[in-house]
């Protein structure tokens, strides 16, 4: 198990954002992210860390990245330190495993969710509407259910401490710019596709992902992270019973345990057992390990 790592310290680095996980440092050509402990639910940032937690986003992201590169560029030049420039190499154990040096895009001004399991805010939505995101479901689906087939369901970018807002594709053509909004569709349900079918036969379903995108010399590339666990969900065939909420390998279990709490979802996040923190932590594990097997 790694140190937690709940903030990097790389003074001597220029700090242009600590979001809700991750830390960003401009290092002139290309910006480093540094891949945080820290854990969000709900939109707000719990007191403690999940150990191990940055080192299996970053790698899980890599594989993803180098995997998926033949459907659409992406942001990531390296993963390994000695490939960093020297400025980042005095903050070695800081960094070691958890950071990556990539290219400086334009983001896009949404996120791109893919929904192939009718489950979490879309399966609030649809008990109340027959819909996602303005999209018409078959009627008396289950929770948990299989879409018929995966839906394009974006969402506008909240500052830190708000909420994300599903929006319809309509909202998001007008809210970037032309063609991209399509073009981010595409390749989000490509690489869901692709992701979908590769993890079924090592027994994992994805129900649902988040992505994000920007432009990159006048370029779509794909940027962020790359179907994590933070970003996904991620659940055991194995033990898949359409009807309910399902057993997850991804922070859900954090949210479940959170839900049965008198927590008002605002902040300050409340105090952490160590027993969720230890489960949540090997839950992270267990999604690195499944995924990246051969």
């Amino acid at each position: 198990m790694k140190t937690v790592v709940l903030q990097s310290e790389c003074k001597a680095l220029k700090l242009v954002n600590r979001g809700k996980v991750r830390d960003i440092y401009d290092l002139g050509e290309h910006l480093l992210i540094v891949t945080s402990d820290r854990i969000s639910a709900f939109d707000v940032v719990m007191n403690q860390g999940i150990p191990d937690k940055g080192y299996v986003l970053t790698q899980i992201s890599k594989f993803w990245f180098e995997r998926m590169a033949d459907l659409i560029p992406h942001h990531l030049v390296a993963t390994e330190i000695s490939d960093f420039p020297a400025a980042t190499h005095p903050y070695r154990e800081q960094l070691e495993g958890r950071s990556m040096l990539v290219k400086k895009a334009a983001p896009l001004p949404i996120e791109c969710i893919v929904r192939g399991y009718i489950t979490g805010s879309g399966w609030k939505e649809y008990r109340s509407q027959g819909s996602v995101c303005g999209i018409p479901l078959p009627p008396g689906l289950q929770e948990s259910q299989q879409l018929p087939e995966p839906i394009f369901t974006p969402s506008t970018k909240a500052e830190l401490g708000a909420h994300d807002e599903n929006i319809s594709f309509d909202q998001a053509v007008k809210i970037c710019a032309p063609g991209l909004a399509e073009q981010a569709r595409q390749a989000s349900l490509a690489i869901y596709q692709r992701a979908r079918e590769e993890l079924a036969a090592k027994g994992i379903i994805i129900a649902d992902t988040k992505f994000e995108f920007g432009l990159y010399r006048d370029q779509l590339i794909w940027i962020d992270e790359a179907l994590t666990p933070d970003s996904s969900r991620f659940w055991p065939r194995d033990q898949y019973r359409p009807g309910g909420s399902q057993p997850s390998f991804d922070k859900q279990f954090l949210r479940d345990y959170l839900e049965t709490l008198d927590w008002n979802k605002q902040a300050p996040a409340p105090i952490l057992p160590d027993e969720i923190v230890r489960k949540t932590s090997e839950k992270y594990l267990e999604a690195l390990q499944r995924i990246t097997a051969c």
